[in-house]
């Protein structure tokens, strides 16, 4: 196999080692803070949110090259001799949009976790330890690092959720940690099956992996241990159930961390490990998992509860991640990248909102909501406006994903003409119910007739705070749907390396 997975050298500051490391690294000095110092605590954890958000964005505007393929602000370092273990972080256009995102909705979740004081020391070091996971995680040129990330990632939102979680908690905390770490195990097994293969000297080396050829009936086994780890993280029907459960008791700043950036590191994972390490074995999963994402669009259940409900729309828009990453196109892989992108604003949005309507109204059952758009206006229109978002309406961010995973798949050349045209067939369906339960949630939530009893309606509307993250998320929304080039820029060139090096040779 030709050499492919080419690196980008640099001898410049290492700017991925200290983004990975300085959110566990302020964390951990808040537990020297006062106890009862709520206040200070959640600022301080907001400072080093922003500070690490200001120095990714100064990094790469100026040590990035957006027309630039190759991997960039590469390092490698030993780490532990004994196992052979390096510190080998890069990035590129598939990995730096997420980063970016990790950074922003981090920020935010953070602010949006003012109401909670129990243990507030814990709370926002877990929330600190997960921006370091997921941004070493999106930043991993090593397999084993990637696997460490991943598993360092799951002990936090554990924690959140059995701590802050609701009256089932427990049920729901128990069901994420089962289906997510017994998944790692075959992402562990993978990770040493594909290093150990063939080669006098283990490596983990994603440059190395890249490079290296399989029998077929063994690159086919690895591809199904990696797939049933990414399928519970991201999640796939039918490796989704706990999904609902967990969002349906987190507190909504760990569902804002779950929606817009936990799930898209199973698609990640995907596209970084299944497609570019595993390219003869993608190629022959891509038509059933076509058939499988065609499932998940139309996969809608409605639920009597308000946060389930959202969370099975998440599901549903996995399945155009699915369809993007099978259709082997330069156009479905871009509409991939933004589709992360703008559901992870869109998603973790939506839980916002529910969570501070939950704050005001204490009402889980869909059924017992009515008439709050009179008391909750400002509540009423941001909710409105995200949730015509999240049904891809035009002008959003989502409706250029959709559509551009869309012509991905009936222009690509390879695709047979009937199972196209059903795929088309069955999107367009899906297209159809998103709205139908987005639409009957809006309605049963602020309209009909059960007015709250309020002296004061200024007291249950939106308040500084609130209106602040809400339109803080909606602004990239809107500018995405009205530019999409912005996002389209820093993957573009990635994605064609990718299916030209892979898939047309």
């Amino acid at each position: 196999m030709v050499q492919v997975y080419l690196v980008f050298t640099t001898k410049s500051f290492p700017w991925l080692t200290l983004f990975v490391v300085l959110p566990i690294s302020a964390g951990s000095l808040i537990f020297f803070f006062p106890h009862k110092g709520n206040k200070i605590i959640r600022w301080y954890t907001i400072f080093i949110c922003i500070v690490e958000l200001l120095l990714m964005t100064y990094a790469f505007s100026y040590y990035f090259q957006l027309d630039d393929p190759l991997i960039q602000l590469t390092e490698d370092y030993k780490w532990i001799n004994f196992f052979d273990f390096y510190w080998r972080l890069g990035i590129d256009g598939l990995s730096l949009g997420p980063i970016l995102l990790t950074g922003f909705i981090t920020t935010l979740a953070t602010l949006a976790a003012r109401p909670v004081t129990r243990d507030s020391r814990l709370f926002h070091f877990l929330m600190l330890a997960m921006y370091s996971a997921q941004i070493g995680l999106f930043s991993s040129q090593d397999l084993l690092l990637f696997f460490i990330m991943w598993e360092l990632e799951l002990i936090p939102v554990y924690l959140l959720i059995i701590m802050w979680g609701g009256k089932k908690r427990l049920y729901s905390s128990t069901k994420f940690i089962l289906y997510t770490a017994g998944s790692s195990i075959f992402l562990l097994m993978g990770a040493l099956g594909i290093a150990l293969y063939g080669a006098e000297k283990a490596t983990f080396n994603f440059e190395t992996l890249a490079n290296q050829s399989y029998p077929i009936a063994l690159e086919i086994i690895f591809y199904i241990g990696f797939l049933i780890a990414f399928a519970a993280k991201s999640p796939i029907i039918p490796l989704h159930t706990w999904l609902p459960d967990t969002h349906g008791e987190g507190h909504y700043s760990t569902c804002m961390l779950l929606a817009g950036i936990l799930f898209k590191m199973g698609a990640y994972g995907l596209v970084r490990i299944n497609m570019e390490l595993l390219p003869h074995a993608h190629s022959i999963f891509s038509p059933g998992f076509l058939i499988v994402g065609a499932i998940q669009i139309i996969y809608a259940v409605v639920n009597k509860k308000k946060k389930k409900r959202i969370a099975y729309s998440s599901v549903s828009h996995m399945g155009f991640l699915i369809i993007g990453i099978c259709s082997l196109s330069d156009m479905g892989l871009n509409g991939v990248v933004l589709q992360i992108i703008s559901h992870g604003f869109i998603g973790a949005a939506l839980f916002f909102l529910a969570g501070t309507s939950y704050d005001r109204i204490r009402l889980v059952y869909l059924e017992d909501m009515g008439g709050m758009a009179t008391p909750m206006p400002k509540i009423f229109t941001l909710f409105s406006i995200l949730s015509l978002a999240s049904l891809a309406l035009p002008g959003m961010s989502g409706f250029f994903a959709e559509l551009v995973v869309f012509f991905g798949l009936i222009t690509n050349q390879k695709s047979l003409l009937i199972p196209k045209r059903l795929m088309t067939f069955v999107m367009a369906v899906g297209m159809i119910l998103t709205p139908i339960y987005l639409l009957s949630m809006l309605r049963q939530m602020f309209y009909g007739s059960k007015p709250f009893n309020a002296q004061n309606s200024s007291f249950f509307d939106s308040g500084p705070r609130e209106l602040f993250v809400s339109i803080a998320i909606l602004l990239p929304v809107l500018s995405i749907g009205i530019y999409p080039d912005f996002v389209f820029s820093l993957s573009v060139d990635r994605v064609e390396a990718i299916i030209l090096n892979y898939f047309y040779r």
